[in-house]
């Protein structure tokens, strides 16, 4: 009989550190102890605090371990599994609210999960998702079987309408619309498609992959229900190639659902048929936009089409197609399960239910975060996050990728919904959080995005293929100390010519990044510019090490790292840097035990 379940984190970051190696020493372990009838070690995706990794829960007791290796295998067995004593060293403490004493705590006790409303991320790190038993044990293919037994097409698709639920995965546009759009076209039985984007291009994004990996058969029952409404038999999923754990374990999970009947002919003798293939992407950016994607599922180079016709209207292979990222489909089955109501009672008034954010960047506690619509970003930084590390201040936040823009620390208090974004000169996106502190230039960081769009860019209309390039070679021109005031103008009149005129919606936000930081960081561009000087001092050209004389103790470990003896002085007397020699690396100040050393 099975008295304890360990369950590892299997998601991408996790066994990248090695989770895997866990697990099996970990079975080895329990073996060796003759613990196997008693104890079951289970796989699963990703809790979400990746920051910890890997993490370890141990059921029934729900103790919760981070940071755990493989040499910590045989004290948790040989204590915990075996005695019952917990290992209090990997057990996760966190400082309680009104006292300085740490406290051991439950996954779900701690600060970053509590704020949490958890319904796409639902079955993450709790199942097995390469079992389907699983997955139908906590309620998976119900709505399915609802849906094909008791609702009515149109029926479903009112329910999602109803719901108030929006793309997850940029524009935030209706999905229930988007259904009902395509459900109303070709009723002579006309051949229809449900397609999948899980391609996820933007840069510190990983929520749809962190899905697939933990729950790929919220996805499968989803597209499916989608099938049903429309009128559609047959399905795609359009995932990067970059994701191989996902990608293993939807194939795992689309083979368990035809073997058990609930992909394929005649799904629970309903006479529905619907099926679902997958097509690989190279890690196109610009196949993260919908037409681009389809275009490239039809064997053809990825790049936009016109706008309209709109997929919906024709889409893959010219024919009626929805499309939403896995993200959304990962909420249809608990809106039919538990009702369009219970869902939009979640949320904001315009941005209803829950959105799963990619927390990363300058902050303690990276990782997953589902939250409802509305959370406020200094909630999600300071409670969630835990706040920004080493005493640093709070600078700004990128939402939306190389799509969205910087919110400044001024606008902390910003709600985290649809409009509220977009209002401030950013956007929701798929869900990328990226955390900036005071150590941030503003200045790279524009120009961090806008040389991913350069690169990704598809190349088919002229505004996005020359005239991001000619916004990137000037804030090169302006990081490099050669700006001048007028390259500023420049660099707004490029950007608004590029939003209105490029072909797709990847082209039209490329310039988002660099407006936003204009807007709220004006003043970082002028000093660049006017002032020759990087106040974060992260621009190398504007920068300079200095040795303050009356801190320096002499001990000559900046001048022996230094790579191009640019140091000098005797021992026990203050040093010098020749700025002329300099290359600026850093090392002499890394090195520096007493802080003699500053950059300005």
């Amino acid at each position: 009989m099975i008295r304890s379940h360990v369950l590892i984190c299997g998601g991408t970051g996790c066994t990248s550190s090695g989770s895997v190696a866990i697990k099996e020493a970990l079975e080895n372990e329990i073996e060796k102890n003759g613990l196997a009838e008693e104890v079951k070690v289970v796989l699963t995706g990703c809790f979400g605090l990746c920051a910890l990794g890997p993490i370890m829960i141990v059921y029934p007791e729900g103790t919760f371990y981070n940071m755990v290796t493989k040499e910590d295998v045989p004290e948790i067995v040989s204590e915990h599994l075996l005695k019952g004593r917990l290992v209090e060293r990997l057990v996760y403490h966190e400082k309680a609210d009104e006292t300085n004493v740490n406290t051991a705590m439950s996954l779900n006790e701690t600060r970053f999960y509590k704020k949490q409303k958890r319904v796409a991320l639902r079955n993450c790190g709790l199942i097995n998702p390469e079992v389907i038993d699983e997955y139908i044990g906590v309620d998976g293919y119900q709505a399915l079987g609802k849906v094909l037994t008791e609702m009515t097409p149109d029926e479903v698709i009112q329910c999602i309408l109803d719901s108030g639920l929006r793309g997850r995965g940029g524009a935030g546009f209706p999905t229930g619309k988007k259904w009902q759009l395509a459900r109303n076209l070709v009723q002579d039985g006309g051949k229809k498609y449900v397609a999948c984007n899980a391609d996820e291009g933007d840069p510190g994004a990983f929520m749809d992959r962190s899905i697939l990996e933990g729950d790929p058969h919220a996805l499968i029952e989803a597209m499916a229900i989608a099938g049903y409404a429309i009128g559609a038999d047959e399905g795609y999923v359009y995932v990067r190639a970059e994701y191989p754990i996902a990608i293993h374990r939807l194939e795992i999970a689309i083979k368990q659902a035809r073997e058990y009947g609930l992909l394929g002919k005649d799904i629970f003798g309903t006479g529905f048929n619907f099926d679902i293939s997958l097509r690989l992407g190279a890690g196109a950016f610009v196949c993260g936009e919908e037409t681009a994607l389809m275009t490239s599922i039809e064997g053809n180079r990825g790049e936009p089409r016109p706008r309209p016709p709109f997929p919906a209207v024709k889409g893959l292979f010219g024919r009626p197609t929805v499309l939403n990222n896995v993200e959304t489909y990962a909420n249809i089955a608990q809106i039919i399960l538990n009702g369009p109501e219970w869902f939009s009672s979640m949320g904001t008034e315009k941005s209803k239910g829950t959105k799963v954010f990619a927390l990363g960047g300058k902050i303690k506690n990276t990782g997953l975060v589902e939250i409802p619509m509305g959370t406020t970003l200094r909630e999600v930084i300071d409670e969630i996050g835990g706040g920004i590390p080493n005493g640093k201040k709070f600078k700004a936040a990128q939402t939306g990728g190389p799509s969205g823009g910087c919110i400044p620390a001024s606008l902390i208090d910003t709600p985290m919904d649809y409009d509220s974004l977009l209002a401030i000169g950013s956007m929701m996106g798929s869900g990328g959080l990226i955390v900036m502190d005071e150590d941030t230039c503003m200045v790279d960081i524009a120009r961090f995005f806008l040389d991913f769009t350069v690169d990704e860019s598809c190349g088919k209309c002229t505004p996005c293929r020359v005239g991001t390039r000619r916004m990137l070679e000037i804030l090169d021109k302006i990081i490099e100390g050669k700006g001048e005031l007028e390259d500023i103008d420049k660099l707004e009149e490029l950007a608004e010519y590029i939003k209105s005129a490029s072909l797709c919606g990847l082209g039209q936000t490329a310039p988002n990044p660099v407006l936003s930081t204009l807007r709220y960081f004006r003043d970082e561009y002028i000093a660049h510019v006017v002032d020759k000087k990087c106040p974060a001092g992260v621009c190398k050209n504007l920068l300079s090490y200095v040795i303050i004389e009356d801190k320096c103790k002499g001990c000559t470990a900046c001048a022996r790292v230094c790579p191009v003896n640019a140091i000098s002085g005797s021992v026990k007397n203050p040093h010098v840097i020749d700025t002329a020699k300099c290359i600026k690396c850093g090392a002499c100040m890394t090195k520096c035990k007493f802080d003699a050393i500053i950059k300005k």
